[in-house]
């Protein structure tokens, strides 16, 4: 396996601008482990948005946060990569506060949706999701990051929700589109465990 076949293919991680940010803090004092668990704290502020209080203007923050969460991922990998400051810890760095931070962000959807249940199933299948891919690599496979429902689709999802979810609690005072990611979320995830744990059976047996 090459260095990068582990790494979840990311498109802006060729653009302009995050390579500029990546190489800026590379040659700070910040470490990639820190911005990592940076992440957790947009998360968390996010999940209190979506949980305490819950208003238009508190959605559109979440959904703020929410991508702020994913500029962390973008840019721990990049200078710990590009920039050359790898640790020993990084692989830990690297999922624990993934799963963290998913698990705050998509409870918090099931309890802002109304549906508390619906949160923390969603939350239960999407850390499958990375189970399983990480399972796959612990097997001396290639880590799949295949969809429907991957880390950056939850993310879109969850933005999208937050940010309709704003402008129909404001006229409306409804929160359909709160409780349409949250399903979204959950059977898409279960989706996903689904052709992921196919796939990686199909490919133990071809190794073995």
């Amino acid at each position: 396996m090459g260095k990068d076949d582990n790494r979840r293919p990311i498109a802006a991680r060729a653009s302009g601008w995050a390579r500029a940010l990546s190489a800026s803090l590379a040659r700070s004092s910040i470490t990639p482990n820190q911005i990592s668990v940076i992440s957790i704290f947009f998360a968390g502020v996010g999940a209190m948005m979506l949980t305490w209080g819950i208003s238009p203007w508190g959605l559109l923050l979440a959904a703020v946060c929410v991508q702020l969460r994913l500029l962390c991922n973008l840019l721990d990998g990049m200078v710990a990569v590009e920039g050359g400051k790898q640790t020993p810890t990084g692989a830990l760095y690297n999922e624990f506060p993934d799963r963290i931070a998913d698990s705050l962000l998509i409870v918090a959807l099931g309890y802002a949706a109304m549906h508390p249940w619906l949160g923390w199933l969603g939350a239960l299948l999407a850390a499958l999701t990375a189970y399983v891919r990480v399972f796959g690599g612990s097997s001396g496979l290639v880590q799949d990051f295949r969809g429907p429902m991957a880390k950056p689709h939850r993310m879109a999802v969850l933005t999208l929700a937050c940010v309709i979810g704003a402008a129909e609690l404001h006229w409306n005072g409804t929160r359909h589109a709160l409780l349409a990611a949250a399903i979204l979320i959950a059977a898409g995830s279960a989706l996903t465990c689904f052709t992921r744990i196919r796939a990686l059976a199909a490919r133990l047996h071809e190794k073995g």
